[in-house]
């Protein structure tokens, strides 16, 4: 039986992780990627090859249904958010994407879009949002909430109950205690290249 084919929708280093988990999945073949426009177009990316640019995706919608925000976040979710409108308004399905090396609890859920990548943990009664990067090793604690378009880099620790504001970025190995809340569209790094620097956050 064949599967359905899916598009990804930005071609960079996140893009190819997203591949890898995608692959292993087994849900979908990958169709293509599509680049930003005025970017050198490179024939193949893991051997998938560059089928268009984003002014590309009203033709692409003909056909294809299932695509993806393959983008990266971390300064700014302006462009996922971007881009996942506008996949929503030209009628793709944007699915779910969960490595079979993560666990994502039955008692839990996971918005349109995201994806959980590889030894990530979503424990029970966790919501997380559309459009999120749960990316490798992150746990997500019972009963915390993580809204649309967020970025929990890699190692990142959410404890029980922490809510964490749409739109925002917990950069990798930050740990938020229980029951934190966090407004829209922080900003939380732990940066270990500066001595003593502890959390950066803005």
């Amino acid at each position: 039986m064949s599967r359905e084919e899916i598009i990804l929708i930005g071609a960079g280093g996140h893009c190819r992780s997203c591949i890898d988990v995608i692959e292993q999945e087994g849900r979908f073949d990958i169709g293509g990627l599509v680049e930003r426009p005025n970017v050198p177009e490179r024939s193949l990316h893991l051997g998938y090859p560059v089928i268009g640019t984003d002014k590309d995706l009203r033709r692409l919608r003909e056909r294809f249904s299932y695509a993806l925000v393959t983008v990266g976040q971390i300064k700014t979710s302006e462009t996922r958010v971007r881009l996942y409108d506008e996949l929503l308004s030209l009628g793709f399905d944007l699915p779910t994407i969960v490595s079979p090396y993560a666990y994502v609890s039955p008692h839990s859920r996971v918005g349109l879009g995201t994806i959980v990548m590889h030894q990530a943990l979503i424990n029970a009664g966790a919501m997380v949002g559309a459009n999120c990067i749960i990316n490798s090793k992150v746990l997500v604690e019972h009963d915390a909430t993580i809204g649309d378009h967020c970025h929990l880099s890699t190692g990142v620790i959410i404890n029980g109950q922490t809510v964490v504001g749409k739109e925002s970025f917990i950069g990798s190995n930050s740990v938020c205690k229980e029951g934190l809340v966090l407004r829209e569209k922080s900003i939380i790094r732990f940066d270990s290249r500066v001595p003593g620097s502890g959390d950066q956050t803005k």
